[in-house]
């Protein structure tokens, strides 16, 4: 089947997501990887100073991969790493797998297991739980989030359950020196640090430590070994959230008591736990504080054997120049960061240290030379690895390139693809927002919804030089003991004369006053169940279109939003738990397309009859983007299937053909969003779970 060459890369906003553990190889110099809780595993380029994503080729169906829990290297092979892999622990979700490589990343097999990994569950933030056998690399120990401790004697091949009673378990280390000693961390009826002198077949706690659940463990050169602990409200399985208490234990030497070495409270009132700890080959050790909300959290170091600490926090300078977004979501705070589960020191530098937050990385440049209360400066350095969960994304006709809607991040727009946005930042930078929208016809009107601003939404008349609250919200918040529900989704009329607003599970309203008032919109099933995604007709101003999912319809409005009529009746039925998505040509009159799970689907003017697209076998997303030839039918962009080959598919000729725009190593899991750019011909944006924006561009100009 004919392709099309194309390039891939992120668009520049700077980590935005939970970067939650890592590993330097312990005998080869330059070799760093970060995992994800959403956004797959990196390796870090040393040459570049740029972090290389190496799950980008994962399928549809192995999107749930995406989320690592853990990763393990080979101390005696540099090249060889493992990944415990999967997104959740509910039954819907795809059950995990073990992911090997032997060239650093770049290639991948792949061991499926029985049980769900939990890379984006809660306890993600511990570890690591998968273990390489330091003396014996076929010998492979996984402990699961939930369903007991498993075990590999083929190089992670294939796994067995071991014998092991405990189900929940927090890490998993090798011990360097003893063979068939395994530590674990049990998560189990409060926690407990455990050992096994059986390979893992069967475990004991260590008596005389804390019952919490350990979070790391690592060995020093001394034989020593450190624990970090955390405990939570009953119940609470712990890390990046939960923790209320917390120690940092150690024991002497290969064969000595243990000992209690927590850094002192820095006052009355300070709760939380423990959870990174690392060793430097001098015997220097630092941990970090988790969920230390007041005063903040913090990095420790001890140059003692813990003994005596010192805050890290009083001496880091953090270096926000380069991300814009960045610095406003800091602020003045002198906080060095939250969710801090992990933190390394490099075992060939001793000026590095790196650490993760709930919104990226940082990396010291200068940490082995300070002395005393010498300051530390810390590079947030995430150059390419883009993590923010990217909830909507729109390309106006005018104005900015691009536009998008973050969770945790806000969101921005760019007229500079090749940097970070400053200008253009949705601010306050610490909300999630859920959808943006533009006027068609007057592109510099904008709408967003946002969970916690005022009137939980804002527009703007100049292209988002400045925003203004909405007046009022149809939006009202879930009380205390009712499911969450979001602002949802606001859409922007042709000429921004009118709004129409879907809050989650609650309806549709519309305003034609720019958000001071707003009213139910008529005509529309009730639905408490399900949400709407209106959409405006970006050429003709007032009309409006929603997809009535459950009833097989759609509904177009004429008068602003105020009510709607059925237009088409009798469609294809998608179960509530499918996706399917409704779009609109940009710059035509009433040009419907419908993208289902068995197919794609045509109205030219939505009126006549919606028909369906051949060969097209799935439509998981559809968009359009700028004619390839001047005054032809615009392009047509696909993600899904197409005489049975999965893929990102574009069209000259209105669904007539297609041609595949990508290949096996840029896939990148689940989209959430996708939108052509209406001024660029062949330039399509993505929006992957957890990868930031990704653009497209043509190798060569578009050929007619």
């Amino acid at each position: 089947m004919a392709t099309d060459g194309y390039q891939w890369q992120s668009v520049p906003f700077g980590g935005g997501g939970y970067v939650d553990g890592f590993a330097y190889h312990p005998r080869q110099p330059d070799i760093l990887y970060a995992r994800t809780d959403i956004g797959g595993a990196y390796r870090f380029d040393f040459a570049s100073r740029r972090w290389l994503p190496l799950l980008d080729h994962l399928a549809r169906a192995d999107g749930d991969l995406m989320g690592v829990l853990s990763i393990a290297l080979d101390p005696q092979a540099p090249d060889r790493i493992l990944l415990a892999t999967g997104l959740y622990l509910n039954q819907w979700a795809r059950r995990g797998a073990i992911l090997r490589s032997d060239d650093r990343g770049k290639t991948w097999q792949v061991t499926e297991l029985p049980i769900r990994i939990g890379g984006n569950s809660d306890g993600r933030g511990s570890g690591e739980r998968l273990a390489i056998d330091p003396a014996d690399g076929r010998i492979v120990y996984f402990g699961s989030n939930q369903d007991g401790f498993w075990k590999s004697t083929d190089g992670g091949e294939s796994f067995a359950r071991t014998g092991a009673e405990q189900l929940a378990f927090s890490l998993v280390a090798a011990d360097p020196e003893v063979a068939n000693r395994v530590w674990a961390g049990s998560a189990d009826q409060g926690g407990a640090l455990l050992l096994s002198n059986d390979g893992g077949n069967h475990f004991t706690p260590v008596a005389g430590l804390p019952q919490m659940v350990p979070q790391r463990i690592a060995f020093a050169p001394d034989g020593s070994l450190y624990v970090t602990f955390a405990r939570g409200a009953a119940g609470v399985v712990l890390n990046p959230s939960g923790a209320e208490d917390g120690r940092v234990w150690k024991r002497e030497g290969r064969t000595g008591p243990w000992r209690d070495v927590t850094p002192p409270s820095p006052g009355p009132g300070a709760k939380g736990g423990f959870s990174g700890l690392a060793v430097r080959a001098d015997g220097t050790v630092a941990v970090s504080t988790l969920d230390r909300w007041w005063p903040g959290d913090d990095i420790y170091l001890s140059a003692d054997g813990g003994r005596q600490w010192q805050a890290l926090s009083s001496r880091a300078r953090l270096e926000t120049g380069r991300y814009p977004w960045l610095a406003s979501y800091i602020g003045t705070d002198k906080r060095i960061g939250h969710w801090i589960s992990d933190l390394q020191f490099n075992p060939f530098r001793n000026s590095e240290l790196v650490y993760g937050t709930g919104y990226g990385l940082w990396m010291s440049r200068d940490l082995g030379s300070a002395a005393g209360n010498d300051p530390v400066a810390f590079d947030f350095a995430v150059d390419n690895l883009e993590e923010t969960a990217t909830l909507q994304l729109t390309s106006p006709s005018g104005g900015a390139t691009l536009l998008a809607a973050f969770g945790d991040v806000a969101g921005a727009a760019w007229d500079d693809l090749a940097r970070t946005p400053a200008a253009g930042l949705f601010k306050p930078v610490n909300e999630t927002n859920f959808s943006i929208d533009y006027a068609g016809l007057t592109p510099g009107v904008l709408a967003r919804t946002a969970a916690g601003a005022p009137g939980y939404g804002f527009y703007s008349s100049n292209g988002g030089v400045s925003w203004k609250p909405f007046a009022t919200s149809p939006y009202r918040p879930p009380a205390k003991d009712e499911p969450w529900r979001g602002p949802g989704i606001v859409a922007v009329s042709a000429r921004g004369t009118s709004l129409v607003w879907a809050p989650e599970k609650a309806g549709l309203f519309h305003s034609s006053d720019m958000g001071r008032t707003w009213s139910p919109a008529t005509g529309l099933p009730e639905r408490p169940e399900f949400t709407f995604r209106p959409l405006a007709d970006k050429a003709v101003d007032g009309l409006f279109y929603v997809h009535d999912q459950p009833g097989s319809a759609i509904y177009a409005s004429g008068d602003g939003g105020a009510s709607f009529t059925p237009i088409a009746e009798g469609l294809p039925r998608v179960e509530t738990w499918e996706a399917a998505q409704l779009a609109i040509v940009p710059g035509r009159m009433r040009d419907l397309w419908l993208a289902m799970p068995r197919g794609l689907f045509h109205s030219a003017d939505s009126k006549s009859k919606m028909v369906q697209i051949k060969h097209v076998d799935a439509a998981w997303q559809v968009t359009f983007g700028a004619p390839l030839v001047q005054g032809a039918y615009p392009t047509v962009f696909l993600w899904g299937k197409v005489r049975g080959q999965e893929g990102l598919w574009r069209s000259s000729n209105a669904g007539a053909s297609w041609l595949r725009i990508n290949d096996d190593q840029h896939r990148y899991g689940e989209l959430r969003a996708m939108v052509g750019d209406m001024l660029e011909p062949g330039t399509l944006y993505l929006a992957p779970h957890g990868r930031g924006i990704i653009v497209g561009r043509p190798l060569n100009r578009p050929a007619p």
